[in-house]
């Protein structure tokens, strides 16, 4: 798998970038009633700014934050949740993906590839024909039962995946086709259900059947979500399927984003990734927990029952994905213990 190796940084291209979305937002703010619209929405504002620095700091999507925020604490519909994961993502993620290519961080581009594709062809027939069957209330327990899941693996795992060093090497094609029915299956039918999922599949693709190192792994997951998010904003832009209360909130949590993620990209290098994975993981916990409670009077005690089945099926998932990653590394392993030394490649760096 081919990573992309240190370079001479562009981060003029970044500050760019944020001379002109800031620029637009000023000139979105003159429209009537634009300011009042901004300053009313203040708390999602400082939502985002905690939810933008883990989203460019761990494999969350800001939407991971915005989406609870606004569906749990606001009690907003999910559905709004959804809508604004894509519209504050395409800022943030975009943010910070560009800050990430300006400096030449290290990316797996054969999976990433892959799941750029699987997105593009996954995410259209998720978002028209899939997402509007799903009931407002499976839209919440599916994005709790997801996040879960993510949190608990990381809680127990924690040790194992930030120990990896660089990335194991497979065979550049099969990376593509496996990035590609991941980045499809998630689009169609986690990303365009609650906004988010293609970033956590993807890393967890990475971490544990790769085992990549969180330097390539999270870099890659913001970079695919990005993706996802613009995507995912121009087919609801041009089926004219955007939820009410979404530019309001939007207007005043972009500036925020726009510099939060890029940020925790910058500030993970130097802190440590292990400590703010650990915390977004009790989170992660919490939210789901918070979402059963919050909603026991539709879930009931079946419901509930039903919502962990679910959540031990995605931990048995990213177990089979740990085990799979164990024996095609030992295959690599032996097949280079028999391959001639003058044939080998020279390892990347």
């Amino acid at each position: 798998m081919s990573i992309t190796p240190a370079k001479k940084q562009h981060l003029w291209v970044w500050f760019l970038w944020l001379a002109l979305f800031y620029l637009i937002w000023v000139l979105l703010l003159q429209t009537e009633g634009a300011i009042q619209q901004a300053i009313s929405h203040w708390p999602m504002a400082l939502a985002m700014a905690v939810g933008s620095y883990a989203a460019g700091s761990t494999p969350m999507g800001g939407g991971t934050v915005g989406f609870p925020v606004l569906v749990l604490l606001f009690e907003m519909p999910a559905t709004l949740g959804r809508d604004f994961s894509f519209a504050v993502q395409s800022i943030g993620m975009v943010s910070a993906s560009i800050f990430i290519l300006a400096r030449r961080q290290p990316l797996a581009w054969a999976m990433l590839k892959g799941a750029l594709i699987g997105g593009l062809l996954g995410l259209p027939p998720g978002i028209l024909f899939f997402a509007p069957l799903v009931p407002d209330l499976w839209i919440k327990i599916i994005f709790a039962v997801l996040w879960g899941s993510f949190g608990i693996l990381h809680l127990y795992r924690i040790n194992e995946i930030s120990s990896n060093i660089g990335m194991t090497e497979f065979d550049e094609r099969w990376d593509l086709k496996v990035g590609l029915t991941l980045g499809f299956c998630s689009s169609l039918l986690a990303v365009s259900v609650t906004g988010v999922g293609i970033d956590m599949v993807l890393y967890a693709a990475l971490v544990l059947l790769c085992r990549a190192d969180l330097k390539i792994a999270i870099p890659t997951s913001v970079v695919i979500m990005a993706a996802g998010s613009v995507y995912g904003v121009i087919i609801k832009s041009i089926t004219h399927s955007w939820q009410p209360g979404v530019y309001e909130n939007w207007l005043a949590a972009a500036p925020v984003v726009a510099l939060g993620a890029p940020l925790g990209v910058f500030i993970v290098e130097r802190v440590g990734r292990k400590p703010i994975l650990l915390v977004v993981a009790a989170l992660c916990v919490g939210q789901f927990i918070w979402t059963c409670f919050a909603e026991f009077g539709a879930l009931g005690w079946l419901g509930v029952i039903i919502s962990l089945i679910a959540l031990g099926g995605c931990l048995l998932v990213f177990e089979k994905l740990r085990a799979t990653g164990h024996r095609l590394i030992a295959k690599t392993e032996e097949a280079l213990k028999h391959k001639p030394a003058h044939a080998q490649a020279p390892p990347t760096e």
